[in-house]
C-alpha cells in the first residue's frame, strides 16, 4: 500500500502550482531549489505519476497535477483556517481580517493596519502576485485585497479608492527616455511595454500596459511578468519599459533604472476590493489614507 503524502510535500506542490517556478517556490518556503525538487519527486512517487512538466523554458502542471490541485487546494485551505481559528481562540482573538496586497505595504497602509488592530482583532497580510490580483479573493483565501484598479469582477465589491498617483514609465538608464523630464503617452509607441501575465483579466492587463495610445496608435508589447520585481529586472536589462505609479517608483530606486513621468494617461489608483462586504472590511476601508 502506497504511503500517504506528507503535509510539507503537499504545501510545496501547492506553492509550485501557483508560482510555476522552482526558485520562487523555494524562496516562499525558505528552502533550497533542490529541496523543492526533492519534495516534488517524493510526492510524485507516492501518487504514482508526474504532476509537473519541467523544461528549460517553462514549468506547467500535467493533467494529473491539475486534478490533484483541484482536490487539494480547498482541503489545505480549510485545514489552515481551522488551525488559525483554534490558535486565535486560544489567544482571545475573535476578529481576523485577511488582507492581500500588491507591491508594497507603504506607511499609509501600515498605519491603517495598525489603526484597525485592537485587542481581539488582527490583520493577516498576504502578498498577491502582480499577475493575479483577484484570484485569492475568488478562492476565499483573503477577505479583502489592495490592488491596482480597475476592477470589473461581478462577484467582488470596490470598497474604497485611494492613492491616486501620476503614472511613470520605468526605463533602463541607457534608453533615450531616461534623459527626459517627462514623456507623453503618444511617445510610448517607441517603447515595448512590459505587462502582467495571465491569469490577470485581459481588461486589467490592458490598463497596466496599454496596447494603443489614446489616439489609437499601437504600443508594442514587451514581455509579460508575474511579479513587479521581474518587470523591473527586465527594464534594467533593456527589454522594455513598465508603467508604475509615482508611489511605486519612489520605492524602487536603483542606479540602472530611471522613472520618467508620463503625461496624457489617467492617474493610477489603488482600491480596497472585498468579496463579501462586512463591518470589518468597511472599518478597515475607513482607516485607509485619503490620497
Amino acid at each position: 500500500m502506497a504511503s500517504q503524502p506528507e503535509l510539507r510535500e503537499l504545501e510545496c506542490f501547492l506553492v509550485l502550482a501557483e508560482e510555476l517556478h522552482f526558485g520562487r517556490t523555494g524562496e516562499r518556503l525558505r528552502v533550497s531549489q533542490s529541496r523543492v525538487s526533492q519534495l516534488l519527486a517524493t510526492l510524485e512517487r507516492r501518487i504514482g505519476g508526474r504532476l509537473i512538466d519541467r523544461t528549460s523554458r517553462r514549468v506547467a502542471l500535467t493533467p494529473l497535477g491539475e486534478q490533484l490541485l483541484a482536490g487539494v487546494r480547498p482541503a489545505y485551505a480549510a485545514v489552515r483556517q481551522a488551525v488559525e481559528e483554534a490558535r486565535d481562540a486560544a489567544r482571545g482573538v475573535h476578529d481576523v481580517l485577511r488582507l492581500g496586497f500588491q507591491g508594497h505595504v507603504d506607511a499609509g497602509i501600515a498605519a491603517a493596519v495598525n489603526a484597525y488592530q485592537a485587542p481581539g482583532r488582527r490583520v493577516d497580510l498576504t502578498e498577491l502576485p502582480l499577475s493575479d490580483p483577484f484570484g485569492a479573493l475568488h478562492r476565499s483565501e483573503v477577505d479583502a485585497a489592495i490592488v491596482l484598479l480597475p476592477v470589473r469582477e461581478p462577484e467582488l465589491t470596490l470598497a474604497r479608492v485611494f492613492s491616486r498617483q501620476q503614472q511613470t514609465v520605468a526605463v533602463s538608464v541607457r534608453h533615450p527616455f531616461a534623459e527626459r523630464a517627462a514623456v507623453d503617452v503618444a511617445q510610448l509607441v517607441e517603447l515595448p511595454l512590459i505587462g502582467p501575465a495571465a491569469p490577470a483579466p485581459e481588461y486589467w492587463r490592458a490598463a497596466q500596459a496599454p496596447v494603443v495610445t489614446p489616439a489609437g496608435r499601437p504600443i508594442p508589447a514587451g514581455p509579460t511578468v508575474t511579479t513587479l520585481q521581474e518587470g523591473i529586472a527586465l527594464v534594467a536589462a533593456g527589454r522594455g519599459g513598465m508603467l508604475v505609479c509615482r508611489r511605486t517608483a519612489g520605492l524602487q530606486v536603483r542606479p540602472d533604472v530611471a522613472f520618467v513621468p508620463v503625461t496624457g494617461l489617467p492617474e493610477s489608483a489603488l482600491g480596497l476590493v472585498v468579496r463579501v462586504p462586512g463591518c470589518g472590511t468597511l472599518a478597515f476601508a475607513e482607516a485607509l489614507p485619503a490620497t
